[in-house]
């Protein structure tokens, strides 16, 4: 099956690693014009806009904290300017941190829920006035913990339960404007981000593991063909799903 996203405006946020990186480089192979955001890690975005360049594809890297109301302004601001439009939002920024319920803090609450919530939130309610009449697509990108949370993640699979129930609502609410939105829900994926959580030949790690019927944790490059697929026109009488990708973790 062919994925046709031939002149399409995406932004992926949070995409200068991990899975946010592949999935602009996949979007950008099936031929939209990709623009990764970034925090802070201005060489590792411009490291993926290269490379999609040097395939043939399009992308540009925009700076943007997506849990700030000013900057998401700005960036849809500017991709309006530059391209006239968007067609695919990919909610993809997002940080995890993992420990004991008496560990959490007031900040440790806010901080995952602020980025993992409410910056999708902020982003796709922004992006409204971007839309073409004809509409789009709206991926949000979850966590299966998010409907299966195992112990010490209490905070950030519980924003990530927050965030699909989000899409559904608003599956239900943006239809009439002809916008489909729609969640994949990644297993444990090998990650720069996994990494520096430490589980790397920890226990947790081996207790993942052993939950995952295929036995190994993701790739990103496994998990971009779905967002490629919901972005397009092949996906468009699907939305309100949540799509695991998850080695058939539930």
């Amino acid at each position: 099956m062919k994925i046709d996203l031939t002149q399409k405006i995406a932004i992926v946020t949070g995409s200068s690693k991990g899975i946010g990186a592949a999935i602009a480089k996949e979007l950008a192979a099936c031929g939209a014009i990709v623009i990764v955001t970034y925090h802070s890690a201005a060489s590792d975005a411009d490291g993926v806009v290269d490379a999609i360049r040097e395939t043939g594809g399009q992308a540009i890297a925009l700076q943007a904290d997506m849990a700030r109301h000013t900057d998401i302004i700005d960036l849809l601001k500017q991709v309006k300017e530059r391209f006239g439009k968007l067609d695919v939002l990919v909610n993809n920024a997002g940080i995890a941190r993992f420990g004991p319920i008496e560990a959490v803090t007031e900040g440790d609450f806010l901080e995952q829920y602020r980025v993992n919530v409410l910056g999708p939130m902020l982003t796709i309610k922004e992006s409204l006035k971007y839309f073409p009449p004809t509409g789009g697509s709206i991926i949000n990108i979850s966590s299966v913990g998010g409907q299966n949370p195992g112990p010490y993640t209490s905070i950030y699979t519980s924003s990530k339960a927050a965030l699909n129930a989000l899409t559904v609502s608003l599956s239900r609410e943006l239809v009439n404007r002809h916008i489909r939105v729609n969640t994949v829900a990644p297993g444990p994926t090998d990650t720069e981000g996994s990494k520096a959580l430490g589980l790397a030949g920890s226990a947790i790690e081996k207790d993942m593991i052993a939950a995952i019927p295929m036995g190994r944790f993701g790739k990103p490059n496994e998990i971009a063909p779905v967002v490629a697929f919901l972005a397009s026109d092949n996906a468009g009488w699907i939305t309100g799903e949540k799509l695991a990708v998850s080695g058939g973790m539930r």
